[in-house]
């Protein structure tokens, strides 16, 4: 595996809101809330002691049918977990409320979506809704409209945004996230699609009013990546990963560009990018392999530290569909063939690359020392997060799952393409 380093790269915010910003993901991890696809801030940890290594079906706090099927992962918030499903026949998406206690479902929302075509592969439910104290919001992207929606945890409508559509090979992806008083998402088409422009856009989270759109640069490959939140002098920058424009930080606020490193990817972004030890990681893929893992040191938001690429990897081991997750210095891959791969994440060297399973589509989490990842076939793989490898168990759905597990209140909740099933303290 050859490491590649790079050179500096050159590239371009008001206090109100920064402590809120930086202090609440904290505060969310502490109250075990999994607000957007991969819990605070994407990166997939969390502080669960509860969750069993082995289990069985009788082990199950529960588990339920959903109307539907599809590939998002559910999201929790207090003693409700949200979950989306997709009817692609009837052109049907379905957001449901469920209670964390014995599954029942609480409420129904059900929306009327164009019929478009999907990869056989996605689902008219990708995009894993997010969730904060008031509100609970799902996007709907189809090649007519794309429409953000926002409930109250009682399934009231408060308020629904309707914009342009998503034009591209495989149908859209990427998730909403939620930063302070703003949603965040990515609208990316293709241009082999159409002659629209890509853009990514911020709403008022209480309203929906547009707060900025940021015209992107259409290329030949959508990206599915959801973006992150980077804090490094305590002003945040909001990270996201597309083939067109690489890693770029952008001003929340202000919707601008505050660094960019263009060239960073080679092919389609699937993935969601990570943070560890200062540096930010992402990889990319085309044809069902990873083509290249790259970590870079972000720059400052006032411009004055310019980013750098620490090292990159271009070969076909590294993640395609899964997102990396990083913990105490360690950044563990599992790949689309199905490997497990552990680097030491600022250097990359690796430390052990063993197959467990077969092919991973969702993505690890992090809990108690051990990593939990679901593979195509339905299998929860367990290994343990550490330097040396150690497979502690596969514990079978009996489902096929492209889903990436959520822990919330001590328990984790797998979803399978037509079922959702809890397991962990009661």
């Amino acid at each position: 595996m050859e490491i590649r380093k790079g050179p500096a790269i050159t590239g371009m915010s008001s206090l109100t809101g920064i402590l809120v910003w930086v202090i609440l993901p904290a505060l969310v991890s502490q109250g075990q809330e999994w607000t957007r696809f991969r819990g605070p801030n994407g990166q997939g940890i969390s502080s669960a002691k509860t969750i069993p290594v082995k289990w069985t079906q009788d082990d199950y706090n529960w588990k339920i049918e959903l109307p539907g099927g599809g590939h998002a992962s559910p999201v929790v918030w207090a003693d409700k977990v949200f979950v989306t499903s997709g009817d692609q026949k009837a052109g049907q998406g379905i957001l449901l409320a469920l209670h964390v206690s014995d599954g029942r479902i609480l409420w129904r929302q059900d929306y009327t979506l164009a019929r478009y075509h999907v990869n056989t592969l996605n689902s008219y439910a990708t995009p894993t809704p997010a969730v904060d104290a008031d509100h609970v919001y799902a996007l709907w992207p189809t090649t007519k409209e794309t429409t953000l929606v926002a409930l109250d945890h009682k399934g009231h409508e408060v308020w629904k945004r309707t914009f342009e559509g998503v034009h591209c090979q495989h149908g859209a992806g990427s998730s909403p996230i939620i930063l302070d008083d703003i949603v965040v998402f990515s609208r990316e088409h293709e241009d082999r699609s159409t002659d629209a422009m890509s853009a990514w856009v911020a709403v008022d989270r209480k309203n929906g009013q547009t707060r900025w759109t940021l015209e992107r640069q259409t290329s030949s490959k959508t990206s599915y990546s959801t973006p992150c939140v980077y804090s490094r002098d305590m002003k945040p920058q909001l990270i996201f990963a597309s083939h067109s424009h690489g890693i770029t930080s952008i001003d929340p606020r202000e919707g601008t560009v505050i660094w960019e490193i263009p060239d960073a990817f080679s092919s389609r972004v699937v993935a969601s990018l990570v943070i560890s030890d200062d540096l930010i990681i992402g990889t990319n893929g085309d044809f069902g392999r990873g083509k290249r893992l790259i970590a870079v040191r972000p720059g400052s938001s006032d411009k004055s530290i310019q980013p750098t690429e620490a090292y990159r990897f271009d070969d076909n081991f590294m993640p395609y569909v899964p997102t990396c997750i990083a913990k105490e210095g360690l950044l563990f891959m599992f790949d689309d063939v199905g490997y497990v791969t552990c680097l030491r994440s600022v250097t990359g060297e690796q430390l052990w690359r063993e197959r467990p399973a077969k092919k991973f589509y969702g993505s690890p989490v992090w809990a108690d020392g051990k990593l939990y990842c679901i593979t195509i076939t339905g299998d929860v793989v367990v290994v343990r997060a550490a330097a040396t490898y150690a497979l502690l168990a596969v514990n079978p759905l009996g489902e096929k799952s492209h889903s990436t597990p959520a822990i919330a209140g001590g328990r984790m909740y797998l979803r399978t393409f037509s079922h959702l099933v809890s397991v962990g303290s009661k």
